[in-house]
C-alpha cells in the first residue's frame, strides 16, 4: 500500500526552487534580489558621478596595483574584460601585459545563461560585437586563464561580487576553480554584504582605488 503525502508534505516539497543546480528558499531568494536590484542602482548611480578623468586616473592606479598583485606576466595568460557601462577602462594596461609577455584573452559568452568562454586578444585583434553589444575577438581562439581580472560594481567584506545580475561571472568561476581572480573597482565599490548565496562564488584578490 502507497502512502498519499499530505497537503503539507506536498507543499514543504514545493517550498524550495532550484537555482543553477543549488536548491533555496524562494522568500530569501526573492529578498536577496531586491535588495541587490536597489544596490545596483545606487552603486551604478556613483559610478555616473564620477568624471571621466579621474575614471582613468583610477584605471592607471589599478593598473600599477595589479603589476605589483601579479608579478612577471611572461608566460601566463591573463583574461581580462571589454568595459561597458562605466566599467574601468584597462586596454592600455591590458597593451602593457602583452607586451611584457602576457598572453591575453576577453571573455565571450557562447549563448545566454551560460558559462562564459576566454578568447584570445592581442591590440592588434579585429574585433566583432557578441551578446549585448559587447564587442568580443573576431578569431574564437579559446585559452584557459592563469589569471582572471573581474570588473566590480560592488563587493562586500566577504570578497564576493555584485556584478551587472546576469550571473555569467560567478557560473563561469564555479568552473575554473584552479584560476586566480582578482577583482577590480574604485573606493565607493565597497559595501557591508551582498547577502551571498550558494552560487557566489568568493575572489581570491580585492583591488580597489580612489
Amino acid at each position: 500500500m502507497t502512502d498519499t503525502p499530505s497537503n503539507s508534505d506536498s507543499n514543504s516539497c514545493m517550498s524550495h526552487q532550484l537555482v543553477d543546480g543549488h536548491v533555496v528558499d524562494p522568500d530569501t531568494v526573492r529578498d536577496v534580489t531586491r535588495f541587490r536590484k536597489a544596490a545596483r542602482q545606487e552603486l551604478y548611480a556613483k559610478r555616473k558621478s564620477i568624471s571621466l578623468d579621474a575614471r582613468r586616473t583610477t584605471a592607471a592606479t589599478i593598473g600599477q596595483m595589479l603589476d605589483q598583485t601579479i608579478g612577471d606576466p611572461k608566460d601566463k595568460t591573463i583574461a581580462a574584460y571589454w568595459p561597458i557601462r562605466g566599467e574601468l577602462d584597462l586596454r592600455d594596461w591590458m597593451s602593457a601585459m602583452h607586451a611584457r609577455g602576457a598572453t591575453l584573452a576577453l571573455p565571450v559568452m557562447p549563448a545566454k545563461h551560460q558559462p562564459l568562454e576566454f578568447h584570445h586578444w592581442t591590440p592588434q585583434s579585429e574585433m566583432q560585437m557578441g551578446h549585448f553589444n559587447i564587442p568580443i575577438p573576431t578569431a574564437t581562439t579559446p585559452l584557459d586563464p592563469d589569471i582572471i581580472v573581474v570588473p566590480l560594481l560592488g563587493v562586500d567584506a566577504a570578497q564576493y561580487r555584485l556584478g551587472n545580475g546576469g550571473g555569467y561571472y560567478d557560473r563561469t568561476l564555479a568552473r575554473r576553480p584552479q584560476a586566480r581572480t582578482i577583482g577590480i573597482g574604485a573606493d565607493f565599490c565597497q559595501v557591508q554584504t551582498i547577502y551571498p548565496q550558494p552560487w557566489d562564488i568568493k575572489l581570491h584578490t580585492i583591488l580597489l582605488a580612489p
